[in-house]
């Protein structure tokens, strides 16, 4: 992998990483329903499910979807009716006060799980891997794609988690909370939209 080429990557995966999308909503909403160190499980399985992911595209995962499109489509459905589930979930949910049960964070496996079934996910990873690899060096290329990955990707959620924890305090509110989630849980919705249409 060039110099350019792999600048590139770690552009791409910076941006792709600390931009909107589900992943960083639903930990915003967690930062301020929960705050940070509950959420860290959620930070720990969206990292290593979207390597695994990642790395099996690279494996070959992802000409097998573009050898059979209609698994893909269905995939994305099944990803898009999920999403609008969780943002039921956090639109109709309160502030967890310690102790009171009722609500708690994604655990790691659930949240690497999730990187199955979220489209920009799949996006990010089925584009890393057709841009940022070539056929000289392709499993070098994926090593390289997942590690990059992998360094850039925590620290960019973990912002997100971050911010949340910072409106904790002013969000205390029932109302405002009220509000904020129902917010982000329509914006939950929008950020569905412009990746379900993208096809492998």
């Amino acid at each position: 992998m060039s110099f350019e080429i792999f600048t590139a990557l770690i552009l791409f995966s910076f941006v792709s990483s600390i931009t909107p999308g589900p992943n960083n909503l639903m930990l915003l909403t967690s930062g301020v329903n929960f705050g940070f160190r509950p959420t860290i499980p959620h930070m720990l399985g969206i990292s290593a499910g979207f390597a695994v992911l990642l790395a099996c595209i690279g494996l070959g995962l992802g000409q097998l979807f573009a050898s059979v499109p209609e698994a893909f489509w269905a995939l994305k459905f099944a990803g898009g009716i999920y999403l609008l589930y969780l943002a039921y979930k956090i639109a109709t949910s309160g502030l967890i006060e310690r102790g009171e049960a009722g609500g708690k964070p994604f655990t790691f496996l659930q949240a690497a799980a999730f990187q199955w079934v979220n489209p920009k996910a799949w996006v990010m990873a089925v584009t890393a891997m057709t841009i940022y690899t070539q056929s000289g060096d392709y499993w070098l290329g994926v090593a390289i794609v997942v590690v990059v990955f992998a360094s850039i990707n925590l620290p960019c959620i973990s912002f997100w988690c971050s911010f949340g924890t910072a409106m904790k305090e002013f969000l205390a509110a029932p109302k405002k909370l009220h509000i904020f989630n129902f917010i982000m849980a329509l914006l939950l919705v929008v950020s569905i939209w412009p990746i379900v249409g993208v096809q492998v």
